[in-house]
């Protein structure tokens, strides 16, 4: 009975050290969010987006226009809508192609990852960039959205766009009469 109490105590004050010491958690705090960059940011639209065979399933382009990046700046990713995605120079803007998880065709918001670092608002995006090897953090909010488009053979690819000043567009094939 005694080795049973001193048991129990010993339980209840290992989950009482645990409740003040917490794990160290992933989650990037909003104060980190830099409101000065070495960058210009213009009017960032998004558009969802789903693909035509079987199992393309739904998702979003990212369009980012960044003007006067200062040297030594990397741009790096996009977190929007529990999304994250790499950024790809295209011309004047980087864009991010954010496929759901989901092989259904879906445009309900994915679901969060143990691992999302943000809690953000469906009309907010964060973007990372590196400044000198360190990572930082800016936050856009009122994000734009263009009509949905629909791709006929898959799920875009960010590597393969052409130079079309539109953003809605169908992948087409070209003939060649």
């Amino acid at each position: 009975m005694k080795n049973l109490k001193k048991a129990i105590y010993a339980i209840v004050f290992a989950v009482t050290l645990f409740s003040f010491f917490q794990c160290t958690s992933t989650k990037i705090a909003t104060s980190n969010f830099e409101k000065q960059t070495p960058f210009t940011v213009k009017s960032v639209v998004f558009q969802e987006w789903y693909a035509g065979i079987k199992v393309g399933g739904t998702g979003i382009n990212v369009f980012v226009p960044v003007y006067n990046i200062e040297e030594g700046v990397t741009i790096n990713e996009v977190y929007f809508r529990n999304l994250r995605g790499k950024l790809v120079k295209n011309e004047s803007k980087y864009t991010a192609v954010l496929k759901h998880p989901s092989p259904n065709y879906t445009f309900q918001k994915a679901e969060k990852s143990i691992d999302y670092p943000f809690n953000l608002k469906d009309d907010e995006c964060v973007i990372s960039y590196s400044e000198n090897g360190q990572i930082k953090y800016h936050k856009i909010i009122s994000l734009n959205e263009v009509a949905g488009t629909y791709y006929e053979n898959g799920p875009p690819s960010i590597y393969e766009r052409s130079a079309s000043s539109s953003m809605a567009t169908l992948d087409e094939e070209i003939d060649d009469n």
